[in-house]
């Protein structure tokens, strides 16, 4: 795979499983290292581990929490083309959400939100951002963003474990209308002809490149 770099301002990768135990033993086999216990989003239904894969950068694995109920209709995460597991979209930061809502790439945004998770510490973390599409716009290539806000960003807490993110792209039959849609947004992404995916290359501590 060509290494396309991560756009600057990305936030983190979001990549989904169907279960979130087997999910994150298969993703810490291919990594060779241990992820982190994130925390539940009360609900959405799901609950997530991280890997920090850049200095403000991480890997999000998240999947059903089993101690929340499904919410009415299913996962958002799980009703994208895609078939689980598979890197479903990624977040991009913005410190002035409003402003990107009344921009021209504003109708491309999902609903601005305001969320909160407890850490396994029992710190409580709040962030705002633009809710992902059902299911996420042009199959996850277009981001949605993020404003941390007064919040630390988690990538402070997170063990380097030494996996490093080096390359990002999307794939799309209809590259041009996907570049166009995300110079709106102010984001400048390697988008190529192809069957549609968001397309991600870690490097492991041994050197081996992994592709999500």
């Amino acid at each position: 795979m060509e290494d396309h770099q991560a756009p600057p301002g990305t936030d983190h990768l979001v990549y989904a499983v169907p279960d979130l135990a087997s999910g994150v033993r298969d993703i810490e086999a291919r990594l060779d290292v241990r992820l982190t216990p994130g925390g539940s989003h009360p609900g959405l239904g799901t609950r997530n581990f991280l890997l920090r894969i850049a200095d403000r950068v991480y890997l999000e694995v998240v999947g059903p929490d089993p101690e929340q109920p499904a919410p009415p209709g299913g996962l958002w995460l799980a009703r994208g083309p895609a078939p689980l597991p598979a890197l479903v979209t990624w977040a991009a930061r913005c410190d002035d959400l409003s402003a990107l809502a009344a921009g021209p790439g504003g109708h491309l945004l999902g609903a601005v939100r305001s969320m909160s998770r407890a850490r396994p510490d029992g710190e409580r973390i709040a962030w705002t951002l633009s809710m992902p599409g059902d299911p996420p716009s042009r199959h996850g290539i277009v981001p949605f963003f993020i404003d941390w806000g007064d919040t630390p960003h988690p990538c402070a807490d997170l063990p380097d474990r030494s996996v490093r993110l080096v390359g990002l792209h999307g794939r799309h039959p209809d590259p041009k209308a996907v570049r166009r849609d995300l110079r709106q947004l102010g984001v400048e992404l390697a988008v190529t002809a192809g069957q549609a995916a968001l397309v991600a290359l870690l490097e492991t501590p041994a050197g081996d490149r992994v592709t999500l």
